[in-house]
């Protein structure tokens, strides 16, 4: 049988103590399947640990019985396991950000709550459902959020990207809070552009990267132009909507700021 990719077999170990070896994080992550790789991440002049490695499972389903087990303690230290970003999204901004939250695009008229909880509960355990309608009209506006009790499904489902939900091509990323969206602003700074932020297509502001999205339409909150999915400028209404789906190109915002 063919073996899944290394990105859906890898996990970021962040938290390390300074005195865990690649041998003892090997150890320890071995109870719950074959590694096929293992690294402790060091300066390249002083050779001290960096406080963070890399362990990589011959499955994903061993990535999930491991993720199912937390807290992890290596060495006496609890640590911080995350499944690794992708190295072509590792790059970009906020690639590392930990969020409960998950934006849904291309949520169709014929789609309703209870097709996102059957899709999405096999991931984890859901706390809250909510796809966004047009205040006047009562109409779907063609995104939604799933907020989860942990960061984990999130993490797994934005690294799958490709998801169909009652039959129609959902657009996932993570959500993030208006002060996520500021952060990554910020730490992005001298790239240009409104980053992170809708441009008050709509009725919002805040909701979202903007200009840009392959779901045209301007005025239903859904932006115009290039990239993929960047619009839903218009959620909240007054000052604008408190949550938006980070971007994963162009001017988008893909999460929060990259500690890594």
């Amino acid at each position: 049988m063919e073996r899944e990719k290394e990105q859906f077999r890898k996990l970021f170990i962040g938290g390390l103590s300074f005195e865990t070896t690649e041998e003892s994080l090997r150890n320890y992550y071995e109870q719950w399947g074959k590694l096929t790789d293992c690294v402790v991440m060091r300066d390249p002049a002083s050779k001290r640990s960096r406080g963070f490695g890399f362990v990589t499972f011959s499955s994903m389903a061993e990535v999930d019985a491991a993720m199912a087990a937390r807290p992890h303690s290596i060495d006496g230290r609890v640590v911080e396991p995350k499944r690794a970003v992708a190295r072509e999204e590792s790059g970009k901004p906020g690639a590392h950000v930990t969020v409960k939250k998950l934006f849904v695009g291309g949520i169709k008229e014929d789609t309703e709550e209870h097709h996102l909880r059957d899709y999405f509960e096999e991931y984890g355990k859901i706390d809250t459902i909510e796809i966004i309608t047009d205040r006047q009209s009562g109409k779907k506006r063609g995104f939604g959020f799933v907020t989860f009790d942990d960061h984990d499904p999130v993490d797994k489902i934005v690294l799958q990207k490709y998801h169909t939900i009652n039959g129609h091509n959902a657009e996932v990323r993570k959500a993030l809070s208006r002060q996520e969206m500021q952060e990554v602003q910020s730490s992005r700074s001298g790239r240009g552009g409104n980053f992170g932020f809708g441009d008050s297509r709509g009725g919002g502001g805040n909701f979202g990267p903007g200009p840009g999205s392959n779901f045209r339409g301007g005025s239903d909150g859904y932006g115009s132009g290039r990239g993929f999915g960047d619009g839903y400028n218009g959620y909240g209404g007054g000052p604008g909507g408190n949550y938006g789906p980070g971007g994963s190109g162009g001017s988008g915002g893909y999460g929060g700021r990259s500690r890594y």
